[in-house]
């Protein structure tokens, strides 16, 4: 069984995630950036890491230990028309989701080098690879994210390090509506936000992108990008074959 660190593990998928590895016997180190919310959690190892603060990534990794897999979760959102949505929102959330990411990967590469082994998972979105309305920030930070961990794939794989993405379409982890929403009273972009819930489409658990992931780390030759869930996977075949000329939406906008 693997040793497995995750990341934004107090709540939603990183729980779900948490609890799927730790039922498969796998060694599970939590962590968030409050550990006391980890604690009702199965699993080995509870430490507090805040991927956006240098000291706490490398605290956490010093105490975790020998490290086989990182499962890269902690990420937020945000729902704003890009006219007005304030740009320390997006800066905050592309140290977040993106650098973030990349902290935390930076603090375990050399020791999965000098070993000739290891696996970074991504949690990434069907958002790395199209955009929402409304939730451009977000997107920007998964192709961001998703550009990174292409490079990596490549720049690691030399050394035997195996790197996958996992894509969730909409999830019902809470995420969503704990996004904060940036709109002016009688906003111009007020009717396309009505449309999100439409534009999202059919809704997976926690649990089961938690399953997708775990079966990602227990697969000895895991592909590069993987759809977590039927509804992902249909909208990002139509994706492959919708025409580059037009944006893409994967169903008619009332806009």
């Amino acid at each position: 069984m693997s040793s497995v660190l995750i990341t934004g593990a107090s709540k939603g998928i990183g729980r779900a995630i948490a609890i799927e590895l730790a039922g498969r016997g796998h060694r599970v180190i939590a962590t968030a950036r409050r550990p006391e919310t980890l604690a009702d959690l199965p699993v080995d190892q509870r430490l507090r890491l805040d991927v956006t603060d240098q000291e706490s990534v490398d605290a956490a990794i010093r105490e975790a230990g020998e490290i086989d897999v990182v499962v890269s979760n902690a990420g937020e959102s945000v729902r704003a028309p890009l006219e007005s949505v304030p740009l320390d929102e997006v800066a905050r959330l592309f140290e977040l989701n993106t650098l973030g990411a990349l902290r935390v990967v930076q603090g375990v590469l050399p020791a999965m080098r000098e070993r000739g082994s290891g696996r970074l998972v991504f949690v990434s979105s069907i958002q790395g690879r199209m955009v929402l309305p409304m939730i451009g920030p977000y997107g920007a930070t998964k192709w961001a994210l998703e550009a990174l961990a292409e490079t990596l794939a490549i720049e690691t794989g030399h050394f035997g390090i195996q790197v996958s993405l996992v894509q969730p379409g909409a999830v019902s982890s809470g995420g969503g509506e704990r996004a904060k929403v940036h709109l002016k009273d009688n906003d111009p972009y007020s009717a396309l936000y009505q449309e999100l819930p439409v534009l999202r489409g059919e809704v997976v658990t926690p649990e089961a992108v938690a399953a997708t992931v775990a079966d990602t780390i227990e697969q000895p030759e895991p592909p590069l990008r993987i759809p977590a869930g039927a509804p992902a996977k249909q909208v990002l075949e139509a994706r492959k074959v919708a025409p580059e000329d037009k944006p893409f939406l994967a169903v008619p906008l009332n806009w």
